[in-house]
């Protein structure tokens, strides 16, 4: 018996940061996950192609085209699908208030969940003072980041020889990372502020590649990952219950169930 259905479907589904154009991505993960689970609406949360690391030079092999392609199938076939960009792909805020092939591109939204809770999806790079304030150090950061991953890429190839799964290895220095974590409580508490402010139940958002759900304060934070190191997405229930899909667990618990079948 497969440890996943074949198909599985969701009221909504909310996947960022998935970094295409750049060699950390996982789309071979993605492609999987969007193969297995369905939704009435999908929110691209920001970062879905990397602009910053395009421009320094082209990188676009064909899963990330088929990426594109299936996000686009998905539009055509009617689902609602909203594309809020982030810091990556801000070229794209250009064209907020216009719809390309079914995708409608917004800079934010608020998205009202079964259960009658509003809640407001935005990348969150607005609440990122490096970002906003010194790019130039951003950018920085930006090829930090690269080079932790190039790392993780060649940890995960040795763990794959010796017949370990997938473990994010960039996740696990970041989060032991002591300003790392300051940043990501800093991030969490602006983001809880500003849902405050505007007077919704919650948020949704990206950009720090951490995924989680959690009540602040009666403010509901929830933060959908990114497709680079977890490979994680938000889901939305029928009945409105909000969860995170680990999809990197999902596919190293399929094969391990094929394996012993």
């Amino acid at each position: 018996m497969n440890a996943v259905p074949a198909v599985k479907r969701y009221r909504s589904i909310f996947i960022s940061d998935v970094h295409l154009g750049t060699r950390g991505c996982k789309a071979d993960y993605l492609l999987d996950f969007l193969k297995h689970n369905e939704s009435d609406h999908l929110f691209l949360v920001g970062d879905i192609v990397d602009g910053w690391r395009l421009k320094k030079g082209w990188y676009w092999p064909q899963a990330h085209n088929d990426v594109v392609q299936k996000i686009m199938r998905r539009a055509r076939k009617g689902d609602q699908v909203y594309y809020v960009p982030g810091n990556h792909d801000e070229a794209a805020r250009d064209y907020c208030g216009l719809q390309f092939g079914g995708v409608h591109v917004v800079d934010e939204w608020v998205h009202t969940t079964a259960d009658g809770r509003r809640l407001l999806v935005i990348h969150g790079d607005q609440f990122d003072a490096v970002v906003r304030y010194a790019k130039w150090l951003a950018l920085l950061g930006d090829h930090a980041y690269v080079v932790l991953l190039q790392l993780n890429t060649v940890f995960n190839w040795a763990r794959r020889k010796l017949g370990f799964r997938y473990w994010s290895l960039s996740a696990y220095l970041k989060h032991k990372a002591k300003t790392a974590v300051e940043f990501i409580g800093k991030f969490e508490e602006a983001l809880g502020e500003e849902a405050r402010r505007r007077k919704v139940d919650g948020v949704v958002c990206g950009h720090i590649h951490t995924a989680e759900i959690r009540d602040m304060e009666g403010i509901l934070y929830c933060n959908d990952g990114d497709w680079v190191e977890s490979c994680t997405a938000l889901v939305e229930h029928d009945n409105g219950a909000l969860e995170i899909i680990h999809w990197a667990e999902a596919m190293a618990q399929r094969t391990a169930v094929k394996a012993a079948a």
